[in-house]
């Protein structure tokens, strides 16, 4: 099988490492890839937002499967491009892609199909946002969210009526995030741990993927400013089998009975309150770093699995496990990310970390120059570390992390800690 793998960042690098490690994968493609997917094979230039140019290449390579890793090629509708070719892809179509794409038709499509989420409203002018949030019928705090994609920044949630004033001013006055900013939606504030399911999706039928936990803040013990992600440990050990069997029967399979063309990954972000689970969002691709830490975790012909998805064949698919270790990722960022950062430092220690026993290093803001790999982004690498229990996952990730070192490298100190509290 000859797969490609649309992304350059540290969830693709997982993707592409967990599938070149299947029976039967002659060849993993990544485009536009980066140093660390270099490793495993073939890395192509490719504006993998435009499904002619997707396309054209797959038909070259003769490409068997496509992986699509961000969301934005699923919104611009690669997958749609792929599957009306005859060319198997993992990613659903537009259509699909507005469960992330749009919170208002997530928010809606939730309603509809009696999907336990928040309640909310939706509001598209600036002095109806303002009535809404003058006497928030929810209560403080209350949450606002711009509808469309705003790079992880559309979310705000305000503590009372001035925050969320400032909230929908952003989008619907000074056009923070422009089109994306246009409508918002206004909801109540859940209170409960958190937790990200996945589940892989082949038309009417899902199978599960296992789960975890991020750190979204930038700062130890939960400070600071929201990132997109400063580390994940998996599996969660909130996610019971009963509570699984819940999430498969109430959020996942009602989703794919009202989309039963849905195909591909579908990204479950859980607020376990105490009236039960109730979905905050969906992603319609891996997260990220969820799956730097839950895709080595996966055992099974998982490259055999994805392909049966794609065809709609779900149930003729390998047999999927996880395994029984647990699982510890730490990202290391930029200095001053998520604010302003600066790229082009030269990394060092990558060998060594990933030469160490029970540890990988997955690349996400990275760039060969001139022969040196080097910073390109805000969330620089995840080191991975796998181990019989939490702390030892926890031990192995920092042992990797003390290995490796660039100007300005910043990462959080208390990954996973969550885990051994529980």
């Amino acid at each position: 099988m000859r797969v490609l793998i649309l992304g350059a960042g540290g969830r693709e690098h997982a993707l592409a490492w967990r599938l070149a490690r299947d029976p039967g994968v002659t060849r993993v493609l990544c485009a536009p890839g980066n140093p660390g997917m270099a490793a495993l094979g073939p890395v192509v230039p490719l504006a993998i937002n435009d499904p002619a140019a997707v396309l054209d290449l797959a038909r070259r390579e003769a490409i068997d499967l496509t992986v699509i890793g961000p969301e934005a090629p699923l919104d611009a509708g690669v997958a749609d491009a792929l599957r009306a070719a005859g060319h198997p892809a993992i990613g659903p179509g537009h259509d699909g892609a507005q469960l992330e794409c749009s919170k208002v038709f997530a928010k809606h499509f939730m309603a509809t199909h009696r999907i336990p989420t928040a309640r909310f409203n939706v509001v598209e002018t600036l002095d109806a946002a303002l009535v809404a949030v003058s006497g928030s019928e929810f209560g403080f705090p209350v949450v606002v969210k711009a509808d469309g994609l705003a790079a992880g920044k559309g979310v705000v949630v305000a503590q009372d009526r001035a925050e969320a004033e400032a909230a929908v001013r952003s989008c619907l006055e000074t056009r923070a995030f422009g089109d994306a900013g246009s409508r918002v939606v206004i909801e109540e504030c859940l209170f409960g741990p958190e937790v990200s399911f996945f589940a892989l999706c082949g038309g009417r039928r899902a199978i599960a993927l296992g789960s975890a936990q991020d750190h979204k803040r930038a700062y130890d013990e939960d400070t600071g400013p929201n990132t997109g992600g400063m580390g994940a440990f998996a599996p969660s050990p909130l996610m019971t089998p009963a509570l699984e069997a819940d999430v498969m029967r109430d959020i996942v399979q009602p989703v794919l009975d009202a989309m039963p063309t849905y195909v591909g990954f579908l990204y479950v972000s859980l607020m376990l309150t105490r009236n039960g689970p109730r979905v905050i969002e969906f992603n319609v691709r891996f997260g990220d770093p969820e799956a730097q830490a839950l895709l080595p975790a996966i055992e099974g012909n998982f490259a055999a699995a994805l392909m049966a998805a794609a065809k709609g064949e779900l149930d003729m698919a390998p047999v999927l496990a996880l395994s029984r270790e647990k699982f510890v990722g730490v990202v290391m960022a930029s200095g001053g990310y998520p604010g302003h950062f600066e790229t082009g430092k030269a990394i060092a220690g990558i060998e060594a970390a990933n030469g160490e026993p029970g540890t990988i290093v997955f690349h996400a803001g990275t760039r060969n120059r001139g022969g040196r790999v080097e910073t390109s982004g805000g969330r620089v690498l995840t080191v991975v570390g796998r181990g019989p229990t939490y702390a030892e996952a926890i031990a192995r990730a920092y042992a990797g992390v003390a290995l490796i070192s660039y100007d300005g490298a910043e990462f959080r100190t208390d990954i996973g800690k969550r885990a051994i509290e529980r």
